[in-house]
């Protein structure tokens, strides 16, 4: 190795651990997108939630939805009995619950018999809130600081107030006669506004709330915030819980967890693979070329074609078999007009004659002597010379251009 080449590799060392070291000294830059992802540890994310959820579930576990709820819940319904073969409550906590009329319509099913629908989340559709009766409104604020309560007083205790994160999204229209609040949120001194509510169907329920940033790491780990998510889930049953996330990687019934997906949401691990990739590049472009023996050349087969069919056609010239030459002539001609002309060539009479005079352009007399000459061979049974004669100058007549 060389001298120059030693000092090369040494400044592009120094180079790599100079920038590894400023990458691991920068502060750590919180995302609060509101994510809602329950597989990561963004403040806006559900990883505490979902796995805390599982510990809640003493009589029941938590099923992880990897399709649209029509998808899922389809599948488990039994056309035989016309009932669902699993039992429990379905969760969506999300920014913006939106998905097909067909997966709210297999929601609404599902409800009615006996199984409890909770969403929490800032917009619901237009269909849900027609079939269920209700509106939301947002009011927009300032300040992010509310406090949210239960209607029932057992669960006083429950009642948190939040600094961060909380919109004033509440339901502006419930029908009285069937739907129950169950919560409230203030902001200052403003009116109490309904954020939560149950509205019956079937044997069921639908759980409406519109606080969805309450389930999410950064208030179920600050202080008491806990407290206010208990009271929310009090009103779940004890059963399987059927958890459905927007951002869960739609693969069929699993999720990947290949290293690679670490390694790209990692800084320093995706410059790292990035490094590799651009190093196996390089290396690839060095060895593009070929090292091989030459190759021979090999000189490509003649076309025989024309060989072969003047030993046929001098074949049966001495052998004398007109019947067998007439008929293939007749055959290859009429495939000829079924491939050209898309003609039906199983009956010859006046009618082909027209449409095959329509197509060809040639003149009448012409169609009728080849279509009656055709039609006469076919019936014959003895053939000479003059027969083959005959079909062979027709066909080539009628293959000359005008």
């Amino acid at each position: 190795m060389s001298k120059r080449l030693k000092i090369y590799i040494g400044i592009l060392v120094v180079i790599i651990i100079v920038a590894m070291s400023a990458e691991m000294s920068k502060p750590a830059i919180i995302d609060w997108r509101e994510t809602y992802n329950e597989r990561q540890t963004r403040p806006y994310d559900l990883r505490v939630f979902h796995k805390e959820l599982a510990t809640i579930l003493d009589k029941g576990a938590i099923k992880n939805i990897y399709r649209t709820p029509y998808e899922y819940f389809n599948g488990k319904y039994d056309w035989e009995t016309y009932t669902y073969k699993i039992q429990g409550s379905y969760v969506n906590i999300s920014p913006e619950f939106y998905t097909d009329e067909s997966s709210l319509n297999e929601l609404l099913d599902f409800a009615s018999e006996g199984n409890t629908i909770f969403i929490s989340t800032h917009e619901m559709p237009r269909y849900l809130k027609d079939s269920l009766g209700f509106s939301t409104k947002y009011d927009y604020k300032v300040s992010t600081e509310a406090t949210l309560s239960f209607a029932n007083r057992n669960l006083d205790n429950n009642e948190i107030s939040y600094e961060k994160g909380i919109k004033n999204i509440y339901f502006s229209k419930i029908d009285t006669l069937t739907t129950t609040p169950l919560g409230h949120q203030k902001f200052d001194t403003d009116s109490i506004y309904t954020n939560f509510i149950k509205v019956p169907v079937g044997d069921g329920s639908f759980l409406l709330h519109t606080q969805p940033v309450a389930f999410t790491n950064f208030h179920l780990l600050k202080d008491d915030h806990y407290k206010y998510s208990e009271g929310i889930l009090s009103y779940i049953p004890n059963k399987d819980v059927f958890f459905d996330s927007p951002n869960k990687i739609r693969t069929g019934e699993g999720t990947s967890d290949s290293s690679l997906r670490f390694i790209l949401e990692q800084p320093a691990l995706r410059w790292a693979w990035y490094l590799a990739l651009l190093s196996l590049l390089i290396f690839i472009l060095f060895n593009v070329k070929r090292k091989q023996r030459i190759v021979k050349i090999v000189d490509p087969l003649q076309n025989t074609t024309v060989d072969f069919t003047k030993t046929i056609g001098n074949l049966f010239y001495e052998t004398k078999d007109h019947q067998n030459v007439v008929h293939k002539k007749i055959t290859y001609f009429l495939e000829h007009l079924r491939t050209e002309y898309l003609m039906n060539t199983q009956v010859l009479d006046e009618k082909f004659s027209t449409r095959l005079r329509q197509k060809s352009g040639k003149s009448k007399e012409e169609i009728d002597r080849l279509v009656k000459l055709i039609n006469i061979l076919k019936k014959k049974i003895y053939f000479d010379q003059n027969d083959v004669l005959n079909i062979t100058k027709a066909v080539e007549n009628f293959r000359k251009k005008k």
